[in-house]
């Protein structure tokens, strides 16, 4: 349906009463139970329709500049708004006046233009916004200050970028540093390290084996180095590309998505199968896999959550999905005294493990005496935190270690039980690797088996108690691909949605993804991604590239199949990035 068409069915006309007019009439006879029992059913957030979503009193569309008022341009895509003041024609008195301003009004939007933007609307709330087009609007703001002799310190600045919109990127990067600024950013991304001109690379590997320089210079410099990162880049070391892909005859299909800038698209998801969903930002992906495919799929499956995007049906092989996950990247845990081990149910059985030593059954020790959760064992200054936190009136609050237990978060007659010579606060600080290890030697291969799959997600640097509101988003979504790879033996066919897992991963670490990825197929889930990185993407069984490009120009399904079908497909921007890995 049109926007007119829309319209019409709230409004109505001579021929029928239209939607709002209906429900005014139940508000106003609210006193009748069924009317408030209509009206909560329907009642959610809805375009004003005053305004009709624009924001502004109907006088401040009396002033136009070229034919078009100031909710004409905040609904406009940037690029198109670009073109209307290019394009725009002033008489002398009124350009006089304008000149400065339109200086800065160009300079800004091709600034957003230049870091891949052009497809937003100024009138985008912002916390529709993901994380990378967040700090990219950031980017855009600071080379519109033009400032000169500053540090810019960017953070993985190519979350949620296709390597088309890398590219732009790239070229906002060096013309601030032409301008006479410095840059420094923490990046995993190839094209951007042959882009710089200095490179530092930390390891050899990650947590208490890293933390050195291993090697620095140019990237030609890098490629002969002896590091991890030199070679994956010179190919001594490489993700292989998959010697067969495969097929699934199950799937889910979605038939008219319509959300938001997908135009009444027909997607096929198959399952049992790696499937990777690519394009441009702005090109449909998350609002297909998150808004339409997750909460509709959800709903079919007997579960409930969010009301879905709009699509005309779902249909296929819903018994080869008895259950969904969609694993993001919020937090694995709420309080501070959350951590990976607790998350994995790991730590139940060390704490049982410390409840049965000599030590323990003379003094009548029991599992909940090794928790910091509840009052027995821990120390009773800091609650179990380790640190105790000291609120400043007018300043940010001050952490420092707890006096009493030195940070060690128990009584000192707790930390007085040990196994195999190591107290509960000993086995807390050791790192997964160690653990691991540690566990294997003793005989405890309940409590190893539990560990192993954070190793085998890259986490093995991380510490058994290392807080939750310390882990990356990247992290905390690897700890829930680790604690499904636990149940997975034996748990229902699962649909896994990933959304990006690769942020903040190595190619390295991306390996060891793959592996725990293929774990899940093997047992027989299927798993979906949303993804950008070509490493991960040439691993694919199937692909879903939308787009071709971001906002109103994207929402079209591009391309659909194998890697090697997808690079033959001119119309698809990555097939073109795709070859090269192939």
């Amino acid at each position: 349906m049109s926007d007119e068409h829309k319209q019409l069915i709230w409004d109505g006309n001579q021929y029928f009463e239209g939607l709002n007019s209906f429900f005014s009439e139940l508000e106003s006879k609210a006193y009748k139970i069924q009317n408030r029992v209509m009206l909560s059913r329907y009642r959610g957030k809805t375009k004003c329709s005053v305004c009709n979503g624009k924001r502004l009193r109907p006088e401040a569309n009396y002033v136009k500049i070229g034919h078009s008022t100031i909710t004409d341009l905040v609904e406009m895509p940037l690029n198109k708004l670009a073109n209307f003041f290019k394009q725009l024609e002033l008489n002398d008195y009124d350009q006089t006046i304008a000149k400065r301003l339109l200086k800065e009004i160009n300079n800004r939007l091709l600034f957003l233009s230049n870091v891949g933007l052009d497809y937003l609307t100024l009138n985008r709330k912002s916390n529709t916004l993901s994380g990378g087009e967040s700090q990219r609007i950031n980017l855009a703001t600071s080379l519109g200050s033009s400032l000169v002799g500053s540090m810019y310190i960017l953070d993985e600045p190519s979350i949620g970028l296709h390597p088309k919109d890398t590219e732009k990127l790239i070229t906002v990067l060096q013309s601030l540093r032409d301008l006479g600024n410095t840059v420094i950013v923490v990046e995993h991304d190839e094209d951007i390290m042959q882009a710089a001109d200095e490179i530092i690379d930390i390891g050899p590997e990650a947590g208490t084996f890293g933390g050195k320089v291993v090697a620095t210079g140019t990237y030609k410099d890098i490629l002969v180095s002896d590091s991890l990162t030199a070679k994956y880049l010179n190919g001594e070391m490489e993700i292989e590309v998959p010697k067969t892909r495969r097929t699934s005859k199950y799937h889910v299909d979605i038939i008219g998505a319509r959300e938001n800038n997908l135009k009444n698209i027909d997607v096929s998801f198959p399952l049992g199968v790696l499937t990777v969903v690519t394009g441009v930002s702005g090109s449909g992906k998350s609002t297909l896999v998150k808004k339409i495919l997750y909460p509709a799929l959800l709903k079919q499956i007997g579960g409930y959550g969010e009301k879905a995007g709009q699509f005309t049906k779902l249909e296929g092989n819903f018994a080869n999905v008895q259950h969904i996950e969609f694993v993001d990247q919020n937090p694995i845990g709420r309080s501070s005294r959350s951590n990976p081990v607790t998350y994995i149910k790991a730590y139940d059985d060390i704490r049982a493990l410390y409840a049965k030593q000599k030590v323990s059954v003379i003094r009548n020790y029991q599992a909940k005496h090794f928790s910091f959760n509840v009052d027995a064992g821990r120390c009773e200054t800091c609650k179990g935190e380790g640190e105790v936190t000291i609120e400043m009136q007018f300043m940010a609050d001050v952490h420092l270690e707890c006096e009493t237990c030195k940070g060690k978060r128990f009584k000192k007659e707790v930390l007085e039980a040990t196994f195999a010579d190591k107290n509960i606060d000993d086995i807390l600080n050791m790192t997964i690797d160690n653990a691991v290890d540690f566990f294997r030697d003793n005989g405890q291969d309940k409590i190893t088996n539990k560990l192993k799959p954070l190793q085998d997600v890259g986490l093995g640097y991380v510490t058994l108690g290392q807080s939750s509101s310390t882990l990356s988003g990247g992290e905390a979504q690897r700890i829930k691909l680790a604690s499904f790879l636990i149940k997975g033996n034996k748990a229902e066919k699962t649909l896994f949605i990933f959304d990006e897992p690769t942020t903040g991963l190595h190619f390295h670490d991306i390996k060891k993804l793959l592996k725990s990825f293929n774990a899940l197929i093997d047992k027989g889930h299927s798993i979906t991604v949303v993804e950008h990185n070509l490493e991960l993407i040439k691993c694919a069984d199937h692909i879903i590239d939308l787009g071709p490009d971001g906002g109103e120009n994207g929402g079209n399904l591009v391309a659909y199949g194998t890697p090697e079908g997808i690079v033959k497909i001119k119309e698809s921007h990555t097939g073109k990035y795709l070859k090269e890995k192939l």
